[in-house]
């Protein structure tokens, strides 16, 4: 089991040399994954969570890479829809080769109506373009010449380069939280990555994963789930809680719960708790380390890949 964070690319107080020093620090603790966000317009609806400055997740990871040497670096998630996949094949496989094969892929459908709408594609249709990109990019990956016939894409004998490092592609994790999702990553997914799931969500669901898994003929994905981390000296009230937000012991419980499920990665997001309505701005400490480092010392052993 590996522990990822997901490193704030937004918000006020964002530079290129606050997300570095995440990184780098978590890096040198021994995390094994650092995430990055996606948008690419910020329209009214995503504001009150996704306030400016927003930072490219490509261009971030691709500078990343250069300035770290064994953490891995991924996308969670790349709204797929939003760029032509020629396009996203060709960087996501820069950024692998970059970083010497350290690249996760991670993919989602995307959520806001006003962004699709801003930026000229079917929000209604948004489902069966991630489908299409999917496909097309994983091809691009691994064949020399590529054609597609598709409802949204047509195109004959087309390459793009250069190929990934990893063989035979970076591993693709795919974002979501239902049926679909789950559909998708059994299709096209090397891990199904939902955010904000806790143990008893996820139980109920990885039976689904698997039948669909089945039905596709492929090995059920792994789990990488996205929980938040927020850290509190004093514990928070059972009742609507959410996993990884309370005292060292609480969010110990939580991780040891979430080990039973076999998942082969955890990421840690120290600012889901507001994203999901927890807990107010103020009370989110936007770049201070040090809860990666508590969990570092009190709750993960990331050399062992284990809980402590």
């Amino acid at each position: 089991m590996k522990f990822g964070i997901n490193v704030l690319n937004y918000g006020p107080g964002t530079t290129p040399a606050s997300m570095e020093d995440w990184v780098l620090r978590a890096e040198g603790l021994g995390f094994h994954l650092a995430m990055i966000s996606d948008h690419v317009t910020l329209p009214q609806e995503a504001l009150p969570v996704f306030p400016p400055p927003f930072y490219d997740p490509f261009t971030t990871l691709a500078y990343l890479a250069g300035r770290t040497t064994t953490i891995e670096l991924g996308t969670t998630v790349i709204v797929l829809p939003y760029r032509h996949p020629l396009q996203t094949a060709r960087v996501a496989a820069n950024i692998d080769q970059m970083s010497n094969g350290r690249f996760v892929f991670g993919v989602g459908v995307g959520w806001s109506e006003q962004e699709f709408q801003a930026l000229g594609v079917d929000f209604a249709a948004r489902g069966k373009i991630t489908d299409e990109y999917l496909t097309a990019i994983k091809d691009h990956w691994t064949k020399p010449l590529v054609s597609f016939q598709g409802e949204h894409l047509d195109y004959t004998d087309i390459t793009t380069g250069p190929a990934p490092v990893r063989d035979p592609h970076p591993p693709v994790w795919v974002g979501g939280l239902n049926g679909p999702a789950m559909r998708r990553a059994a299709r096209f997914g090397d891990a199904w990555h939902p955010f904000g799931l806790g143990p008893a969500d996820l139980r109920e669901r990885l039976p689904k994963l698997k039948a669909a898994a089945e039905e596709a003929g492929r090995p059920t994905p792994a789990l990488a789930p996205r929980i938040p981390l927020h850290l509190t000296e004093q514990p928070v009230p059972e009742e609507g809680r959410l996993t990884g937000h309370g005292t060292v012991a609480q969010v110990r419980r939580d991780l040891e719960e979430l080990a039973e499920l076999e998942p082969d990665w955890i990421v840690l997001d120290t600012f889901l708790t507001f994203y999901l309505g927890a807990v107010s701005a103020e009370e989110v400490p936007r770049h201070d380390p040090a809860q990666l480092e508590i969990a570092a010392a009190e709750l993960l052993d990331l050399k062992g890949e284990t809980l402590r």
